[in-house]
């Protein structure tokens, strides 16, 4: 039983994951905080739920979410951000500005939901169960395991082994010195709110799969177990947030079925008491906490 639980919250884990790669992607880029990154996630699911109602098929609904969430990303950046940097006001300014997008886009999506709970259509994705070593698994878990990874395994190639990535490393490391040795700041910036909005969608359509369950208020407790994961992993380390998502999502599990309800909170929060106090940089964070250098 324990092992059922333990393989239910490592794909619980790697949603949790992606959402925070997204998240801290962005922060060590900006060290800002992109509070409107939840509203990202649940936009992610609306567009593939409306595209599937529409008669189209699930995996193009994905694909749509996907590049919504990216572009809605970009559009924050573009609105909320990028004259504050310019400006020289990052911090607290964008953390404001990040606030009011959020508000936004949760207002409109609760004018186009009717403030109603929206569903998938029965069987929009096949229903089946495999079963082995006395495990059960559906199919839908294997899916979303399987694009947890690749977009995971994507990102880190991305970052570590192209031009792009090395760019967008530059940046993180010393902005100014990356511009004079010709790297585009701007276009860095388009990546990397693109790849952070295209994450967040994407665990927002997978969320939206696996409980059934679309609402214009589904980011915000996602954003706060992402500001957690972050945290507890390293701020601005991308394999802590990795770590951090699939041990947030095994402790939330294993709480929920073996101890009472109502204690998954405690034990999240005691837990990032505690290695706050033993490790204040988190898990595989270092002191120069948000720049994304040798990661």
């Amino acid at each position: 039983m324990i092992v059922q639980q333990l393989l239910n919250g490592l794909i619980v884990g790697g949603v949790y994951a992606l959402f925070a790669i997204g998240f801290t992607l962005v922060f060590g880029i900006h060290q800002i905080l992109n509070l409107a990154h939840g509203a990202v996630f649940m936009v992610g699911a609306f567009v593939a739920l409306y595209s599937v109602l529409a008669g189209w098929p699930l995996w193009l609904g994905f694909i749509l979410g996907v590049i919504a969430g990216g572009l809605l990303s970009v559009l924050i950046e573009f609105f909320a951000f990028r004259r504050l940097r310019k400006q020289g006001e990052e911090e607290f300014g964008a953390i404001i500005s990040a606030i009011g997008a959020n508000l936004i886009i949760i207002t409109l999506a609760q004018k186009v939901s009717g403030t109603q709970i929206l569903r998938f259509p029965f069987e929009t994705f096949p229903v089946v169960i495999f079963e082995f070593w006395g495990l059960r698994v559906s199919a839908l878990q294997l899916m979303m395991s399987f694009f947890a990874a690749c977009l995971v395994l994507f990102i880190t190639l991305y970052l570590s082994k192209t031009a792009a990535g090395r760019q967008v490393r530059a940046v993180a490391g010393n902005e100014r010195a990356a511009i004079l040795s010709g790297v585009n700041p701007n276009f860095v910036f388009f990546q990397t709110f693109f790849m952070s909005g295209a994450l967040a969608a994407a665990a927002g359509v997978m969320v939206g799969l696996a409980f059934n369950n679309i609402h214009f208020m589904m980011g915000e407790p996602f954003l706060l177990r992402g500001f957690v994961v972050i945290i507890l992993g390293g701020l601005g380390s991308i394999p802590g947030a990795l770590v951090a998502g699939l041990l947030l999502g095994m402790i939330q599990t294993l709480s929920v079925a073996y101890l009472p309800s109502g204690l998954t909170d405690t034990i999240i929060f005691s837990l990032l008491f505690l290695i706050l106090l033993l490790r204040p940089h988190g898990l595989l964070g270092k002191p120069e906490a948000g720049l994304m250098r040798g990661r």
